[in-house]
């Protein structure tokens, strides 16, 4: 969980608690198979993931570019 998820709880595309219903005890030794709708959740949510990312590189290119020249002179 990313510190920003505390106060900001976008959570569109992430997964729910109602998707969570694979309680599984000791004797449970198979791997559980992936649904396509399961799949695509999760292409859907790197998708997501990747463009925060990008976003926040955005910002914090924003925050540590050079300033233009003409403020430079000052």
């Amino acid at each position: 969980m990313n510190i920003l998820e505390i106060f900001n709880p976008d959570d569109f595309g992430r997964r729910t608690e109602k998707d969570d219903n694979t309680v599984l005890s000791l004797s449970d030794v198979r791997k559980t198979k992936l649904t396509l709708a399961q799949i695509n959740r999760l292409r859907i949510m790197n998708d997501i993931r990747k463009l925060e990312h990008e976003h926040d590189l955005e910002k914090v290119r924003g925050q540590y570019k050079a300033p233009p020249p003409e403020q430079m002179a000052m």
